[in-house]
């Protein structure tokens, strides 16, 4: 092997040697704090969602789609509604992870609106639609306008499956009312059924909660002899119901070229959120408001580009990761790195400076360890070269030579860096020294 290849392959080595500790230790402690912080995220996650065909399936499948793209597999869980949907979130045997929930739907669920439960912030309106036959409205009122809930005395309704949150919601609005619970038939059937039902003629009305993008609430919109309820008072209830807001179906809106609906219906609406169990991974909850933002920004019947999602929040506390997205928006290594690297180095920046801050100081040993390595192989010879000269008159004269001869000739195999080749010069020098100075 050429001297200059073993030369550089020896000071590799030793470096290798010096510096092999060192970065030990600091992919320790790297390996120690990604398995204290779990920085990436689980790779998937259950979404609970809604009835088949309704608004809430619909986003999910969004969602789904959007969460696909980062490597995140999202089991969409249908279900009734919005009460099925907390009793999974509260239950941890369920593995439900997040869902979708009807605003003001907390209180009425019976539990702690704080038991273990975050928000990821109000994704959209979702107006409570009355829908009703009109020739049923005509016999029942004997050609008098319906303008008020309390002129529903004595009708057959359909208020939703249980374990949705509109039972719940429309109960509330009759008890506001004054309506008691004899004076109304209440069915509560799921959606499709219910639907039929009407149209067919042996239900007088029925209730849905849901943004204007479940199919049912489209057909029934453009459905001839079904009437949509206007709340006049929707400004009143908004006061008296917290969670509830005073929307503006415009005329119109709808079909354009068919002018519906003829005028312009106001509505009451609680605020779609989506809930999440408070220990979900950071990372998840940034990529599902991230999520929300592209599903739900757009503008709509009852909002503007951007009003949706947002922040505000009735009951449940709003995450902190979520809140961190709304405040500053993505982070902003996204731009420029896949998700994975880029969540990795923002979750684990903290721990990176700690361990520089500790390794600095610990690199400064490194030198003067690699150092020590090789000159060693040089000074060790020395304590066999003073022996030999302390010797001196004591041994046989023949038997010193010899002896120089061996370390002679063992230090004529020592190799070192070329920057240290002067104290191998040295030593054979030195080595000379001794044999004059015995010899004479």
């Amino acid at each position: 092997m050429p001297k200059a290849l073993q030369h550089t392959l020896l000071s590799l080595r030793e470096l290798v040697l010096s510096v092999g500790p060192f970065l030990l230790l600091a992919a320790g402690l790297l390996a120690l704090a990604y398995g204290l912080l779990q920085p990436n995220p689980p790779r998937q996650v259950v979404l609970a969602t809604g009835i088949a065909q309704g608004a809430y399936a619909e986003f999910g499948k969004r969602y789904a789609d959007l969460l696909k793209g980062h490597g995140i597999t999202v089991e969409l869980r249908p279900s009734q509604g919005t009460a099925q949907n907390l009793d999974w979130l509260h239950d941890p045997a369920s593995g439900v992870d997040l869902a979708f929930v009807q605003g003001g739907a907390e209180a009425n669920n019976g539990q702690d609106a704080d038991a273990g439960l975050v928000s990821l912030g109000s994704l959209f309106y979702e107006p409570v639609w009355l829908f009703y036959r009109e020739d049923a409205a005509q016999r029942r009122l004997k050609g008098q306008p319906l303008h008020s809930l309390s002129q529903l005395a004595g009708w057959t309704i359909n208020i939703g499956a249980p374990g949705s949150g509109v039972p719940a919601l429309v109960q509330q609005l009759l008890d506001a009312n004054r309506i008691a619970p004899q004076a109304i038939s209440l069915q509560q059937q799921p959606t499709t059924p219910a639907v039929v039902d009407l149209l067919e003629g042996r239900i007088d009305a029925l209730v849905l909660a849901s943004a204007p993008e479940s199919l049912m609430v489209q057909m029934l919109l453009q459905t001839p002899g079904v009437r949509l309820f206007s709340f006049d008072q929707a400004e009143a209830y908004s006061r008296r119901f917290p969670f509830m807001s005073p929307v503006l179906l415009p005329r119109g809106v709808v079909d354009f070229a068919r002018d519906q609906p003829p005028a312009d219906v106001r509505l009451v609406a609680p605020t779609a959120t989506l809930v999440a169990r408070e220990g979900l991974h950071p990372a998840l909850v940034q990529l599902f408001v991230q999520a929300a933002q592209q599903v739900h920004g757009a503008p709509g019947w009852f909002q503007r580009r951007g009003d949706f999602p947002n922040a505000s929040t009735v009951a449940l506390p709003l995450a902190a990761e979520a809140a961190r997205v709304y405040r500053n928006g993505p982070p902003w290594l996204q731009r420029y790195l896949p998700f994975w690297l880029a969540n990795l180095a923002d979750r684990m920046w903290v721990v990176l400076l700690a361990l520089v801050a500790v390794l600095i100081p610990l690199a400064k040993v490194v030198p003067p360890l690699y150092q020590f390595r090789i000159r060693s192989r040089v000074f060790r010879w020395y304590g066999q070269l003073r022996q030999v000269e302390q010797a001196q008159g004591q041994r046989p004269l023949a038997e010193l030579l010899a002896e120089l001869d061996q370390i002679d000739a063992h230090v004529g195999q020592v190799s070192v860096p070329l920057s240290y080749a002067d104290e191998l010069y040295a030593l054979r020098s030195h080595i000379q020294l001794i044999r004059r100075r015995i010899g004479s």
